[in-house]
């Protein structure tokens, strides 16, 4: 019998937010499915020191240890993967989601991580298990990249699972949900019904990846299909989720929950079918609503409990929205903005700042565009992600030149690790904190100027 570990690991550990690992939660659940005991070292959910860390790690003897986040979490992956080896110096550690997904060459020749597992893992991990546990070659797994006589080894693609509502319900027992639920509150969104002490929250995966394809962005299911859960399958563990942990929020955790008024309307009319009662926003592309006849609709996505929908502005500059491929317009944007508004519903954005086309002019033209529809945005930096064709632009113009070191310091998007425009670092940043207090003073929120620059009112990149 192989011991194994499943590590979730911490990318911002002195943050109030605990955010449950959704993508390791279908691992887990399908490890555990397929007859895999092991124990879990939850770094995030329980904010361990690193010699806590260091004292499960070495407290028994580990076979296979996993593990994975997203790629700006390598510098934690490479630190992790060399702690178990120094312990368990025979232990295959397995890396998923896109750190693996993105840099797997840097990751296997530049870490002591042994396989990575490449998209789609729900039946990736299993096969792999399987394949340890009988002594079976790697090469006869899809779907992962390893090393072998100092060569890299890629094997084929693992076909998609086509149909992601059978997929099954997360098993949340896995993990101490309380410790998420407890501090739930700060991973709400505003305007709620309820005191915010009073939420009880976890989040819901509807749909994987996206039918956009912005340059910027980067996710395990970039270049596949986008495919969504049915009705019936979301409605049926949200039923499950708040019977068994008496939720009153639902977090939808996804690259993109609304593509089309058609998949808006079954989902709100499965709601208000089975009388479930749970508050939740949403996000969707910033042209879905473009006519005052979808009043009715987003009112009835209202009664359903809908509080909010969040769609990406990134930019009101059109040369620099063309180069983002974002394939909408800040016309579309206002337009839905206006219809939103109209019929009650509140509203969320982001924006990208820093592409190379950037000014101080188009800096003012997006917050202009911010004040003039009223809407506080969550402000971040170009961070070109490997695998991006952004990511492609940097090496190219020589902005990266070793990627181990650039992943080393990748950090939030609030950061500028990277300054693509023609203004120096403090001109840009300057524009930037003064284009969002401009916004709060407009709107008279009140923030502090820590909030503005930190505040993460909509994480999401449509």
């Amino acid at each position: 019998m192989m011991n194994i570990l499943v590590i979730n690991v911490s990318l911002r550990p002195r943050s109030p937010v605990k955010l449950f690992p959704i993508g390791l939660g279908y691992i887990a659940t399908a490890m555990k499915q397929g007859g895999f005991v092991f124990d879990l070292l939850d770094i995030d959910g329980h904010r361990y020191s690193d010699g806590e860390v260091e004292e499960r790690i070495r407290a028994k003897k580990y076979d296979v240890v996993c593990m994975g986040c997203i790629v700006t979490g390598y510098r934690i992956i490479k630190s992790l993967s060399a702690l178990v080896k120094s312990y368990h110096p025979h232990a295959v550690v397995i890396v998923g989601n896109s750190v693996a997904t993105s840099v797997s060459e840097t990751l296997l020749l530049r870490t002591d991580a042994d396989v990575a597992v490449m998209g789609e893992g729900d039946e990736t991990i299993v096969d792999l298990l399987g394949a340890l546990k009988d002594s079976k070659p790697l090469a006869e797994v899809a779907g992962i990249c390893f090393v072998k006589e100092g060569k890299l080894v890629k094997t084929p693609p693992r076909p998609l699972i086509k149909d992601i509502s059978r997929l099954p319900y997360i098993d949340f027992s896995i993990f101490d949900v309380e410790a998420y639920i407890k501090t739930s509150k700060h991973a709400v969104h505003d305007p709620l019904p309820f005191p915010r002490d009073e939420a009880r929250a976890l989040p819901i995966n509807t749909a994987r990846g996206c039918i956009a394809n912005c340059g910027f962005c980067y996710h395990v299911f970039r270049g596949m299909p986008y495919r969504y859960r049915s009705p019936d399958s979301l409605i049926g563990e949200i039923k499950t989720m708040i019977a068994r942990y008496d939720l009153n929020y639902i977090n939808f955790w996804d690259e993109l929950t609304f593509f089309s008024k058609k998949q808006v309307k079954g989902f709100i009319d499965k709601i208000l079918a089975e009388k479930v009662h749970f508050f939740w926003v949403a996000d969707c592309r910033a042209n879905l609503f473009q006519s005052e006849d979808d009043i009715p609709l987003i009112r009835e996505m209202k009664q359903a409990g809908c509080l909010g929908l969040g769609y990406s502005l990134e930019s009101a500059d059109p040369e620099i929205l063309k180069a983002m491929n974002k394939k909408t317009t800040v016309e579309q944007f206002s337009r839905q903005t206006r219809i939103l508004r109209k019929a009650g519903m509140a509203t969320l954005t982001s924006l990208v700042l820093g592409y190379p086309q950037e000014t101080p002019e188009t800096i003012r033209k997006t917050f202009d565009c911010c004040v003039e529809n009223r809407i506080y945005p969550s402000a971040g930096y170009l961070l070109p992600q490997p695998g991006s064709p952004m990511y492609d632009y940097v090496l190219a113009e020589g902005y990266v030149r070793d990627e181990e070191e650039y992943l080393m310091k990748m950090g939030d998007r609030q950061d500028l690790i990277i300054n693509l425009t023609k203004m120096e670092d403090d001109e840009f940043v300057s524009h930037v904190s003064r284009g969002l207090a401009r916004v709060n003073e407009a709107l008279d929120m009140g923030l502090s100027e820590k909030e503005l620059i930190k505040t993460q009112h909509f994480r999401s990149k449509k």
